[in-house]
């Protein structure tokens, strides 16, 4: 398929340059970047948090039974 881009002078004289210093044609090239783009896009991965849990897994929650008053006496030192 045939299309039209319109880019920046300056960015379409950086990709002919590095086109010719690596071999490949500039539609090589702009195809290589858009496999890219798309593939990083498809194949985003989310930031996942490590897990730090308490205890193991199928343990009864021990704040389970607790107050949230409890809880803050407990996690700062006591009210004031």
């Amino acid at each position: 398929m045939k299309t039209t881009l319109d880019i920046t002078d300056a960015l379409f004289a950086r990709a002919k340059t590095h086109a010719r210093r690596t071999g490949r044609s500039l539609r090589a090239l702009v195809e290589d970047g858009l496999r890219r783009v798309l593939d990083d896009a498809t194949a985003a991965k989310r930031y996942k948090l490590a897990d730090h849990s308490v205890g193991r897994r199928g343990d009864p929650n021990p704040l389970a039974a607790m107050t949230w008053q409890e809880i803050l006496d407990v996690t700062y030192g006591g009210t004031e």
